[in-house]
């Protein structure tokens, strides 16, 4: 079988996208998306995305790790399918998209897209713990997946492989894990971040939910007020903006760039 792909990247978090609305896609092969989604030997991706049919929203979005595992959303790679869903006509430039972690909206705004997010859950702040002997004060909050958000004094200078390999599997989190973004305020209305993704199991140049996670939980502990310009480790300024409430944030959008890079044509 021959399958057709589009390469993108919103903000360096790169993606391969498919159109699967026959669903002929082989997402059960863990194994197989794992070696496309494989650096050195295969396409090489923070994710695989998938296009298939919804009865819920314009279309419905799958989204796979390079490990072959799924994972219920992704911010960069909502926007990147956006594009790409609505250059293929399957949407029009303001859109509904079914994940697994609900439905979000999106619209089209000339290279950029903005992504409207599902309402924040999960909410914990000021908490403390332990890993790789250091002690760590963060913030947790699911984006549409878990997030630990850690402030650092010198975020360039950080070890962000092993501290966030050593969250990202703490027992605090067990048995799902969790993303590690560590951030540095820079503004009243701006950070910096890093982000080791769960999955990828690595640092990326970009996380859409963990820059939505950074931006939110800095402003409920008054770091920073909205629209907040967060820089990602790719050098690309993505917008958060949001409403804060008592029980969190509602109204959360993440406006940024949605780039093609390339298509071709996968084998199976």
């Amino acid at each position: 079988m021959t399958i057709r792909f589009w390469k993108m990247h919103g903000a360096g978090n790169d993606f391969i996208l498919v159109d699967d609305r026959s669903r002929a896609f082989p997402a059960a092969d863990r194994a197989w998306l794992a070696r496309i989604g494989a650096r050195r030997t295969g396409v090489g991706c923070d994710g695989i995305i998938l296009i298939q049919p919804s009865r819920k929203a314009d279309f419905g979005m799958r989204f796979f790790n390079p490990d072959g595992s799924e994972a219920e959303m992704c911010g960069n790679g909502a926007r990147c399918v956006a594009r790409l869903a609505h250059e293929l006509g399957v949407a029009p430039a303001r859109m509904a998209i079914q994940t697994v972690a609900g439905i979000v909206r999106a619209e089209i705004a000339g290279r950029n897209v903005r992504l409207q997010m599902t309402d924040p859950t999960n909410w914990r702040l000021d908490k403390s713990l332990r890993a790789d002997g250091q002690a760590f004060d963060y913030s947790f909050i699911n984006t549409g997946v878990p997030h630990v958000v850690v402030e650092m004094d010198d975020l360039a200078g950080c070890d962000l492989r092993r501290l966030g390999a050593a969250i990202r599997y703490h027992k605090h989190f067990a048995p799902a894990g969790t993303n590690a973004n560590f951030i540095a305020v820079t503004g009243p209305n701006s950070l910096r971040i890093r982000t080791y993704e769960k999955g990828v199991e690595d640092e990326t140049l970009a996380c859409g939910t963990g820059i939505v996670a950074a931006a939110l939980t800095a402003a409920r502990r008054g770091r920073v007020k909205p629209p907040v310009k967060v820089t990602a480790a790719g050098g690309d300024v993505l917008t958060v903006n949001f409403r804060l409430t008592d029980a969190g944030a509602e109204d959360v959008t993440l406006l940024g760039p949605a780039v093609h890079v390339f298509q071709g044509t996968l084998e199976y």
